[in-house]
């Protein structure tokens, strides 16, 4: 639908910038790219272009209320301006002698592309599409597959490239190509993992192509034009194939040469005979069209020497006959002599020489002839398999010497799918015009209609050369493929008008122009592969000459273009080019696929013809038909593709080209998210999907590397990894420390080899920030269900409390998310390297919802830990039977299919020891110090005598009793807790109220279950320290907080008591739920 503007203009009383004549923002062409520093430049006139220059931003009045937005938002007028003068790279490369000439200034301005659709489109594809295999093969293959499976051959490629060309018309419509063309194209659509598989096969397509055309180019001179110049020269005829291939390897490699020498010193040269050679193939298809109409009126004499219903090279004889009379007299003929022994009447012969008589036929018939009806159907044969007539002759027994006998035989063996992989080569070079969309005028406009008018035209000549070859030559002239029973004549020669040497020359110059121009685009494409920077070894074929000749990438593509015409034959050859063009086109339609089917907003080609079922039957057409003409070549160049898509994903650069396959994953995972939503996963797809909390120092580095790889041990490389971190303040200080926290940990990350995401939060405060991650982070069913944190080891050293005050709170926040937690101890000391032997010591002691064993069997899978075994230990109690826990411990581990040694250790109740009141007295009167120094002499009293009531009730013996009496006491009167000289104990006055009363027996009560528990943690510590001091890791189960925030630090003190004396240990806390199961 039409769009209408009005442009509206507002006077400040200045001349605009862009009215000024300042041409300072005219892009120049050196500046387009920079030569060989591995990332070209893509010249952008909109939003946040660094390269605007300060003279251009607008310094009006009219708009001051977004001046100061000037900087990264231009005015319109001034984007406008840049628009206008806005222009890509041309294909085409200045010569040094071009360069040596400029003098002065460099130019300012760049030539503005002048090139239409019929110049610039539809002839160089007409010339890239007909070449060498319509010259050199597409009689035999007529003859060989029949008019009706030539047709469809024909047929099915042809139809392929046009499904192609209509999804390459949509992609090149969708914006500006720059430099690259097709690979541009497939690159930008489908990622630089694909762009860069696909580019390379393409380059390694259009270099076995300059093999094919410099193998046709010396075919067509030692078979048709100079026979005689041949080197090696067979004695036998058995040989002969073999000396032709030799000759092949010699002149293919001076041709070779001699091409290579021309591309690197004269390019311009190469496209200035361009329009020559295109002219020749124009002028050989003519003259083709010619000589069948002529076949209607006078057929031209080409006759055929048959010999029963056997074909004859006709080199050797003149006259098809086995005696003729000279002067009256019967003689024999040079065809004698080749099938006899003498050139006596009464010679012995060859059976079947003698057995049948030789007849000539005309190897043109004519169009009207009726040939038509015997060339219909296939004649396929294997290797050295006589090319014979469909007529009556008598057959011998004896048939060893034939191979010996002048008789026409096929040199390869022939079947359906070798011709379909040996004709592709021919309908390819549909992407000429958008490898040269930088010289057009209009390039979304003439590339869709001059690629497709060019892929019609070349369709209907192939499709009207089958049926004329049919319908006018004879079969068995057809099924001669180097035309020796037409005295060595190029088959498709003896049908023009008016002689066959236009045909034989013109075919000659088109083979030798495609070759050129094949070594002149491989270059070029690789060194746009190497400057994008993706495939890291190949980033030296990116430099080149000062005026960007790609040196290095013509000696690169000379040498695999050697290995090509070391194989000597067009037949050979031919398939393997044919595999990687069908993987490019397959590529182009798949990119056009996705780009529809995924709707971007940036998907609006100008080409309206195009359907993504189009898309998938091209792509489809192109897959079918890369293992129908050769199975096992496809699969090589799947493996290759493959090989390097891996590569680039493991060792490339990293770019972000907005492609299908970007947009694809985020598809697919919104997809999964919407779905992983639904429900929760079930207890055999539970795996710990980590949060882990970092610590940063003051530079924002990692305090705790360590932490990551061991996730990255822990899930073995799968299940999701958030790595957070908060920093302290308000976001807009902060954003930049943020950034570059995130960077920091994006380093660490890769550096430990850890695959997650990484989340920064600045936050007012830490525990609200932490709060923030464990509440928040991930994303849909993908959030974590498990927080992995350090043991703050220097919790008592510090003099602020919040350090360990936010560890407990974090505890308290994952218990109430139902999360589990996993807090490493010494996580400095985790082994980073491969353990040759020790134990993980599970210590099950809570039942957990199984965490404790899943998490050595997940360990178990990473190669740190291989090696270590398991050992299972459980606590038993004075009423347990320990045996039968064993027993069933053990049952229970066989049904989890894990593998461990069980040990059940018995804890008998005792009495609590001194040490353990010690320890609990210590710990309380640690926590209360500052409590205790702003109380009055008689609440310290009355502290104490609360103690000695705890004392009393808890059965401790006299002396006992006597010394902590004792110490207490010199704790109350202390001179650095009572300033008072006075140390004689005054009364103690108690006026005791309800609520006193209460306050102090929950006291009272407390100190009672804090005894307890560290009598818990002594004993606990005191059995894991003698069964697993030397194991390389302790699993224990984490026992909760406190439910009240009063006994927090009194927590700490247990956990410490707990883990004291172990190395490495891991507390774990179930989220309170069940994660591994005895079911399949």
């Amino acid at each position: 639908m039409p769009t209408n503007f009005t442009v509206v203009r507002v006077g400040d009383g200045r001349k605009s910038s862009w009215e000024d004549g300042d041409d300072s923002n005219v892009l120049r062409e050196e500046d387009e790219t920079t030569p060989g520093d591995g990332n070209p430049k893509e010249n952008s006139p909109f939003i946040n272009n660094i390269d605007n220059e300060k003279g251009s931003l607008y310094d009006g009045t009219n708009m001051a209320l977004f001046e100061e937005e000037m900087d990264s938002n231009p005015m319109v007028s001034s984007l406008l301006s840049k628009l206008a003068n806005y222009t890509n790279l041309t294909q085409g490369v200045r010569e040094h002698e071009e360069a040596d000439e400029e003098e002065g200034a460099r130019k300012k301005t760049v030539k503005s592309p002048q090139m239409g659709t019929f110049m610039g489109v539809y002839l160089p594809c007409m010339q890239n599409i007909l070449g060498v295999i319509l010259f050199l093969r597409m009689t035999w293959i007529v003859g060989t597959a029949g008019i009706l499976e030539a047709f469809s051959i024909v047929a099915m490629c042809c139809c392929c490239t046009m499904l192609t060309a209509i999804s390459m018309s949509a992609i090149a419509t969708n914006g500006v190509v720059p430099a690259g063309g097709s690979y541009y194209m497939i690159s930008r659509s489908l990622g630089p993992e694909f762009g860069g598989a696909v580019g390379l096969c393409f380059y390694l397509g259009t270099t076995f192509a300059g093999s094919m055309y410099i193998l046709g180019t010396i075919e067509i001179l030692l078979t048709y034009i100079a026979p005689n110049a041949a080197i090696f020269k067979a004695a036998e005829k058995e040989h002969e194939a073999a000396a032709m291939l030799n000759n092949m390897r010699v002149y293919g490699t001076c041709c070779l040469a001699l091409m290579a020498i021309v591309v690197f010193v004269g390019v311009k040269y190469v496209n200035k005979l361009a329009l020559v050679f295109l002219a020749c193939v124009i002028l050989s298809i003519l003259a083709i069209y010619a000589g069948v109409v002529k076949t209607i009126f006078e057929p031209p004499e080409f006759p055929v020497c048959l010999l029963g219903n056997r074909t004859l090279q006709n080199h050797n004889f003149d006259k098809c006959l086995k005696t003729e009379i000279v002067n009256n007299m019967t003689v024999t003929t040079e065809l004698w002599d080749l099938f006899c022994d003498s050139p006596h009447l009464n010679a012995t012969c060859n059976e079947y020489f003698t057995s049948n008589n030789v007849t000539v036929i005309q190897g043109i018939p004519g169009l009207t002839s009726g040939a038509i009806s015997e060339n219909m159907w296939s004649s396929y044969g294997p290797s050295e398999m006589l090319v014979e007539k469909k007529m009556e002759s008598l057959e011998v027994s004896d048939t060893s010497e034939d191979m010996y006998l002048p008789y026409v035989v096929n040199d390869i063996a022939t079947f359906f799918t070798l011709l379909v992989g040996i004709y592709f080569p021919s309908v390819t070079g549909i992407m000429a015009g958008s490898n040269r969309s930088g010289d057009l005028k209009d390039a979304q406009r003439s590339i869709p209609i001059g690629t497709i008018l060019a892929i019609a035209t070349t369709t209907t000549i192939y499709l009207s050369c089958v049926v004329m070859f049919g319908a006018c030559i004879e079969g068995v002239v057809l099924r001669d493929k180097f035309g020796d029973s037409v005295k060595g004549n190029l088959v498709i020669g003896t049908l023009s008008w008016p002689s066959p040497w236009v045909i034989v020359i013109g075919s000659f110059f088109s083979c030798c122009g495609a070759g050129l121009q094949s070594l002149t685009g491989a270059p070029r494409l690789l060194q746009a592969i190497a400057r994008d920077g993706i495939v890291p070894f190949l980033e030296v074929f990116g430099h080149g000459k000062a005026n960007g000749e790609p040196t290095w990438a013509l000696l690169l593509t000379a040498g695999i273009c050697e290995t090509g015409i070391l194989i000597a034959s067009l037949d050979d050859v031919a398939p393997i080019l044919s595999m990687f063009f069908l993987m490019c086109y397959l590529f182009v339609n798949l990119a056009c696929a996705l780009q529809t089917l995924l709707r971007t907003p940036n998907w609006r080609p100008r080409f309206k013809y195009y359907h993504w079922a189009l898309s998938f039957l091209g792509m489809s057409l192109c897959l079918a038909l890369m293992f129908i003409s050769s199975w096992n070549y496809a699969l090589v160049a799947m493996v290759i593709a493959t090989c390097i898509y891996k590569y680039i994903e493991y060792r490339g650069a990293e770019k972000e080209w907005g492609d299908g396959i970007r947009g694809l994953s985020l598809n697919a995972a919104r997809y999964a998210l919407i779905r992983l939503e639904e429900s929760p996963p079930h207890t055999k797809n539970w795996r710990p999907q980590v949060l882990v909390l970092l610590k940063l120092d003051s530079e924002l580095q990692v305090k705790h590397p360590r932490l990551l790889s061991f996730t990255t041990q822990l899930k073995a490389g799968r299940g999701l990894t958030i790595v957070g971190s908060v920093l302290e303040g308000t976001y807009l200080i902060k954003e930049t420390e943020a950034k570059q926290a995130e960077q920091n940990i994006k380093k660490t990350m890769s550096t430990e080899k850890t695959k997650g995401f990484c989340h920064v939060v600045v936050s007012s405060n830490l525990r609200d920030g932490v709060s923030h991650l464990i509440q928040s982070a991930g994303l849909g069913g993908m959030k974590h269900n498990t927080v992995l944190m350090a043991w703050p080891s220097s919790w008592k050293q510090t003099n602020d409390p919040l350090s360990w005050k936010n560890f407990v709170e974090s505890v308290r926040e994952t218990t109430a998310a139902h999360q589990a937690l996993l807090v490493a101890k010494n996580v400095d000391n985790f082994p980073d390297q491969r353990l040759k032997e020790g134990t993980i010591d599970v210590w099950w002691v809570v039942h957990d919802g199984g965490m404790l064993m899943l998490l050595p069997f997940l360990l178990r899978q990473h190669k740190v830990w291989r090696k270590c075994k398991m050992r299972i230990f459980t606590v038993a109690q004075l009423d347990d039977n320990s045996i039968q826990m064993k027993k069933d411990l053990q049952m229970f581990l066989y049904h989890l299919r894990l593998d461990a040694e069980v040990e059940v250790v018995e804890m008998h109740s005792s009495d609590i020891s001194a040490f353990t009141y010690e320890k609990t007295l210590v710990m309380e009167q640690r926590s209360q110090m500052l409590k205790q120094m702003q109380l009055s002499r008689t609440e310290r009293e009355r502290e104490v005598l609360s103690v000695l009531t705890l004392l009393w009730r808890s059965n401790l013996t006299p002396l006992i009793l006597q010394e902590q009496l004792s110490h207490d006491k010199d704790i109350v009167s202390h001179p650095a807790v009572n300033h008072s000289t006075d140390a004689t104990p005054e009364r103690v006055h108690m006026t005791w109220t309800k609520e006193k009363f209460i306050s102090e027996r929950t006291r009272n009560r407390d100190n009672q279950s804090n005894v307890r528990r560290m009598h818990t943690a002594v004993k606990l510590n005191e059995v894991v320290v003698n069964k697993s001091q030397g194991a390389q890791l302790v699993l224990l189960n984490m026992p909760g907080p406190p439910k009240s925030c009063g006994g927090d630090e009194n927590y700490m003190e247990f956990l410490e008591v707990l883990l004291e004396g172990l190395n490495r240990v891991l507390l774990v806390r179930g989220g309170g739920r069940e994660v591994i199961t005895i079911y399949s």
